[in-house]
């Protein structure tokens, strides 16, 4: 019998849970890392602690593996200072161990969009965190352009689903205001039109990219399946219904936002991205579909079980 790959997952936060979860399912060998203690343990499934900003900690867990999934993050006023260091030292340790890299990105670097955004669209961010990202993704282009590295990176949208608590709509406030019985939450414009990608989705694209090879995948920007694009308001009252909740939805007003980010970090830096809530926001996916033959999770499918975790995460954790 052969050997089993081993796939390194990089992060272990939303997407990089779900992701560990789909490959170790299909009976592949998982090394996950994160920056924090290891993880509960099971069969398949190799944790490792440590920074990944340093390549040679990143060379050692990526050794041995043919491919590498870098989901890691960090919160959003730690960007400017942890993100650049952490794609330095993940890059050099795929490098040096001809790892090839599956990276998830997000569409900040597009800024306020004229259309639906494609792979193709101008790079023109609009806010620091875009810029970000912009300078962050040409690199690993650049890197694979000359040689060092084989990249390929996914883009998605605004997050939802199963394990998904950090989100700009469907995340931690959202549930608990709607099983407390209060109304759920937006920003900007609730009636724009714009995309959501469903969590089980976005890991899936990114297992296919790690399945992936040849000049027709890699060294390209792909966009992950979009699960649903229509106002931000009726995919609130689908998932409202679906929890039990009360109908309706409020928005978030910026003066709010301001004075909040007085006093938590994190939210000081969301309304430089309101702007995705104040045009149609929409997410081209076609490209992706037609290489990989891959549909998303039908959206109604998808927030009933979205809905079903809410409910079971957050009355277990207030019962805590």
């Amino acid at each position: 019998m052969s050997q089993r790959r081993l796939h390194v997952v990089l992060g272990a936060g939303q997407i990089g849970t779900l992701l560990t979860e789909a490959l170790v399912s299909r009976g592949e060998r998982v090394r996950q890392v994160r920056r924090g203690a290891p993880g509960p343990a099971r069969e398949g499934l190799e944790w490792r602690s440590g920074d990944l900003s340093d390549p040679v900690f990143a060379e050692e867990v990526m050794r041995g593996a043919d491919v590498a999934y870098h989901a890691v993050n960090a919160r959003y006023h730690e960007w400017a200072k942890l993100l650049p260091a952490l794609n330095q030292g993940i890059l050099e340790g795929a490098s040096r161990t001809g790892t090839k890299l599956v990276v998830l990105d997000n569409l900040y670097m597009y800024g306020r969009p004229n259309g639906p955004m494609t792979e193709d669209s101008p790079i023109r961010p609009c806010s620091k965190k875009g810029a970000i990202r912009a300078r962050l993704a040409e690199e690993l282009l650049d890197a694979h352009s000359k040689g060092r590295v084989r990249v390929v990176i996914g883009r998605a949208s605004d997050f939802f689903g199963p394990n998904v608590t950090l989100a700009a709509v469907f995340g931690d406030r959202f549930y608990t205001r709607v099983l407390s019985g209060k109304a759920g939450e937006a920003l900007g414009n609730p009636a724009m039109p714009h995309s959501y990608s469903y969590g089980p989705d976005v890991a899936e694209g990114l297992r296919l990219l790690g399945d992936g090879e040849g000049g027709d995948v890699l060294g390209r920007v792909w966009h992950l399946p979009v699960a649903y694009t229509g106002p931000t308001e009726d995919i609130a009252s689908r998932m409202t219904e679906a929890l039990g909740g009360r109908p309706g939805l409020s928005t978030l007003p910026s003066w709010l936002l301001h004075g909040l980010g007085l006093f938590v970090k994190d939210i000081g830096e969301v309304p430089e991205m309101t702007y995705q809530w104040q045009v149609p926001f929409v997410l081209d996916d076609t490209r992706f579909r037609q290489r990989f033959g891959a549909l998303p999770t039908p959206v109604d499918d998808a927030v009933r079980a979205t809905a079903a975790w809410a409910k079971g995460h957050y009355r277990q954790r207030q019962a805590a």
